[in-house]
Order: structure tokens, then C-alpha cells, then sequence
């Protein structure tokens, strides 16, 4: 049985045995673990139970991928209507506020996960076997994970070690600044780093390379460019990962988990899902709501039509990219191409809110999974978190803004480029780091990074329409969050 089927399998013991997930908004009321330590992590499996259940939240993590594309200048919201999930339109239009839901539900689970992790962590010294090091790393290695998306999210924000943050600690616990937290995912990924093997025996669990990934961004987000350059160049050097060769399977769901995913989020269809709990998911919920609205052709299902490349997104590929095309679906060419399709009728669809044209290919629903209902919610494909082509433009950043290898960094750089079908940038100095950044851009488009990529180079005021300097580099602490602290916590600037 593979990491995905036993995730998806535990899950539903999880939430009954020790871990009562709901929607709830509070931070301080997920995942406040019922199960006696005296009667738990006694064994082996009750660990492994544990760490399986501090997988699952990453699945959750779809809405964090939506909402890095939305909020910059890659996508609009779309959907049915301009009312359709508010929240998300907010974000789009940049007037969300501390009451937003999507926001709300991001917190919530990133804590969700925060605490499961911290489940291992407070019992980490219970009980011996033979691999506890290994487990112990992987939950340390999430641990960071969801406390990365945190912080890049909300700034500051709560941070607890080896303990869980339960019922009666809103009443003390603080928001704690980003460097601490910073600090904190640092050290977390350096122990993971020393204890992660470089491959998992299960396909799914966290690797050397992957905290390796992970560090480097940390690093890279702090402009700790000599550190980021370090530990990318260790992960690159040590050909464990590669660029595959052929761009165009890259997101296809019989290519996953391949030689350049250095992280992936597993997703299955086997277990169906509904919008009362959409983080009980076991299918990429992103997927659905990316879909094209009504669909009927070949390839594809339909979806809600949300998160639509705009056109100057299209137009950033150079003439020749071989990426445009995989990465962005200009639905008026596809059905052209298409129109003998059906005895002739060819393809059809409806034209959603804030219509483009153009559907987010890399994420979209493909024909010949399970249609496990509610199908759009319960769609199968992975979620490259971390991909080898991310982890070489990182590491071309790093090396170029911190002035130390410029020529190192050109062969990164065009190592994406020659597998894109491009010719090589010979360019140096702030032309070079232009370059870099222009690729990431067409490179990870559709993929959540955008936003965060815009903000942290200082560029999302002059790229993102009505984004406000000094405001909208952070989004608010939901409301609910700082009414339970007994309003002693300062809102973020702005909201």
C-alpha cells in the first residue's frame, strides 16, 4: 500500500481516535487532542498513525495555492458571479479584511497542522524504536512547512515548540515577530536536513532534499542570499533531482512524484468529499474550482472556472516557449482545434465571471480519474510544492542578488530555459536578476508563488493592481483569532 492510500486510509481513524477536526475557526480549537498520552504513543504505529495525520493538512493547502495566484497579477478570481465566494473576490480586488473566510479557513488548518505536528513533538521522547529519528524529522520538517506558510501569510504569528496550543492558552500565548518564527523553521529544517534520508521508502514523506528546499527558501525570503545559495547548491549538487526532460508531461497524473519533484502533495479521488468540510478533502480541491465552467470535449472535466490567467500572463512567454501552451489553456484555440470533436458538434462550455479565455492547464480537471463525488472536489492530481526547475532559479537568485557567482547563476537560469526551447541569458548585475525573475514568473505560473515573489522583491505595488505599500504585504489576522486573545493581539497594518 503506498503513503498516499495509507494517508487517505487514516485519516478518517484520525479525526474519530484523537484529533475531533471540524471547521471551526478558532485556532485554539482544532486539533486540541483528546487521546490520553498514557494511552498513546506506545508503539511504533501509533507514531507512524500520528505523523499521517500531520501529512493530511498539506492537502488542505489548495486554498494557499489558489490564493497566491489570485492576489497577484497572474490571474483573476472568476467563478460564476461576482459574489461567488466573496472571500476570494476580495482578495482578487485587494479589499479583503480581517473578516475574510478564505483567510479564516488558511489559519485555521495551517494551525491544524502546526499542532499535529507538535502532537509528535511534545511525545517525542515516549517510547524507543528502532526510525523514531526518522519520524521525528518528518514531523519536525511539517512543522516548518506550515509555519513557513504562516508567516508569509500573517507575519507574526503564535509559535510553539514540542507543545500543542490548546483550549485556555489564548488567554497567554502572543504573537511572536517573524524572525523568531524564522528562526525557528531554520533550525527545524537543519534537524531535518541531518536526519531525512535522500529517498523515503514510501513515495509521498519528506526527504533530505526536500528540507534542503525548504531551508533554501526560508533563507532566500529573509534575503539571506549566501545561506540560500549554500544549501540549493548542496541540493543540486547532489543529483538526486533533475529537470525532466519533457516540459509537457510535467502535471499529468500519471507523472507524478517524478525526478523533479523534490516535494508533492499527495492527492487521491478514492474517497468522495463535500463543501461542509472542504480541508476533509482527500482530493485537490483546487483543481475542481480551477476547471472549465460547463465543460464537454476530450481531455478535460469541468469545474467552477476560478483562478483564470489573464492575458498579460499569456503574452509574459517568449515566442517559442514550449511552456506556454502546458501551462496556460487558451480554451478558443483548444476548441477550434477541437471542433470535429462529437460528430462534429465540438467542444462546449460557459463563459464564467471575469471570462479570459485562458484556464490554469497545469491544474485543471483531466478526463479518466475516479469522478468519486462530489467530483470537483475530489480530483486526483498532485500538487508539485517543490520542483527542481523552482529550487535552480532559486539558487540563480541567490547567487546573482548576493553577488556571488554571477556565472554560476546564468547556468542555473539556463538550464530552465534550454529544457523551455530558449536561447541561454548571458546578461549580469540587476539585468540578470531581471531575467531570473521573468522566468519564475512563466516558469511557476499557476503554481501559488507569484504573489509572495512580488512582495518579498519589493515589486508588488508597481505589478498588482491596488495593492498598497505597507499594507498588503501581510493579509489581517482573521478577527475571531484576536477577539479569543481577548483583543490583546495589534491587527496587522492597514486592516
Amino acid at each position: 500500500m503506498n503513503f498516499e492510500t495509507k494517508l487517505k486510509r487514516f485519516f478518517a481513524i484520525a479525526i474519530v481516535a484523537f484529533m475531533p477536526l471540524s471547521c471551526s475557526d478558532e485556532f485554539l480549537d482544532v486539533d486540541s487532542f483528546e487521546e490520553d498520552s498514557e494511552n498513546f504513543f506506545n508503539t511504533e504505529q501509533d507514531y507512524q498513525n500520528a505523523l499521517i495525520a500531520a501529512y493530511d493538512l498539506l492537502q488542505s493547502t489548495y486554498i494557499n495555492v489558489m490564493l497566491g495566484e489570485i492576489a497577484s497579477d497572474n490571474t483573476l478570481a472568476g467563478g460564476e458571479s461576482a459574489t461567488d465566494v466573496p472571500g476570494i473576490q476580495e482578495i482578487d480586488d485587494m479589499v479583503h479584511t480581517p473578516l475574510n473566510q478564505q483567510l479564516q479557513d488558511m489559519w485555521g488548518w495551517m494551525f491544524s497542522g502546526v499542532n499535529r505536528a507538535n502532537y509528535i513533538l511534545e511525545f517525542k521522547d515516549k517510547t524507543d524504536f528502532a526510525g523514531k529519528n526518522v519520524i521525528i524529522a518528518e514531523a519536525t520538517f511539517l512543522r516548518a512547512y506550515y509555519y513557513f506558510e504562516l508567516v508569509k501569510w500573517f507575519g507574526d504569528v503564535p509559535l510553539s515548540v514540542d507543545r500543542r496550543l490548546l483550549f485556555g492558552d489564548q488567554d497567554v500565548v502572543e504573537r511572536t515577530p517573524v524572525a523568531e518564527v524564522y528562526a525557528q523553521i531554520e533550525q527545524d529544517l537543519l534537524f531535518a536536513i541531518d536526519n531525512l534520508p535522500e529517498v523515503q521508502s514510501q513515495t509521498g514523506r519528506a526527504t533530505r532534499g526536500a528540507a534542503q528546499a525548504l531551508l533554501g527558501k526560508a533563507y532566500l525570503y529573509q534575503d539571506k542570499f549566501t545561506e540560500a545559495a549554500n544549501v540549493l547548491n548542496d541540493l543540486i549538487n547532489s543529483g538526486t533531482y533533475d529537470l525532466l526532460a519533457d516540459y509537457s508531461t510535467m502535471f499529468e497524473n500519471d507523472n507524478e512524484n517524478n525526478i523533479e519533484s523534490v516535494f508533492e502533495v499527495q492527492y487521491t479521488d478514492i474517497e468522495g468529499a463535500g463543501f461542509g468540510c472542504l480541508q476533509c478533502s482527500e482530493g485537490n480541491v483546487a483543481v475542481g474550482f480551477n476547471g472549465i465552467r460547463n465543460y464537454a470535449g476530450p481531455l478535460f472535466e469541468s469545474g467552477f472556472s476560478f483562478n483564470v490567467p489573464v492575458q498579460e500572463a499569456y503574452d509574459a512567454f517568449e515566442d517559442g516557449d514550449l511552456r506556454r501552451d502546458i501551462a496556460i489553456l487558451d480554451i478558443n484555440s483548444w476548441a477550434e482545434a477541437n471542433q470535429d470533436f462529437a460528430s462534429g458538434a465540438g467542444i462546449s462550455f460557459v463563459e464564467g465571471f471575469e471570462h479570459t479565455g485562458y484556464y490554469n492547464r497545469k491544474y485543471i480537471a483531466r478526463q479518466g480519474d475516479l469522478n468519486t463525488g462530489d467530483a470537483n472536489l475530489t480530483n486526483p492530481n498532485n500538487y508539485r510544492a517543490i520542483r527542481f526547475a523552482d529550487v535552480l532559479l532559486m539558487a540563480a537568485e541567490a547567487l546573482n542578488r548576493g553577488g556571488i557567482n554571477e556565472a554560476l547563476a546564468q547556468t542555473y537560469l539556463n538550464r530552465v530555459r534550454t529544457r523551455a526551447g530558449l536561447a541561454d541569458v548571458m546578461a549580469t548585475g540587476s539585468t540578470l536578476t531581471d531575467a531570473i525573475y521573468q522566468e519564475r514568473r512563466v516558469e511557476l505560473v499557476g503554481e501559488g508563488h507569484r504573489f509572495f515573489d512580488l512582495v518579498r522583491t519589493g515589486r508588488a505595488a508597481t505589478e498588482i493592481d491596488g495593492f498598497q505599500t505597507g499594507k498588503h504585504e501581510l493579509f489581517p489576522i482573521p478577527a475571531i483569532e484576536i477577539e479569543l486573545a481577548g483583543n490583546r493581539w495589534a491587527q496587522n497594518p492597514g486592516y
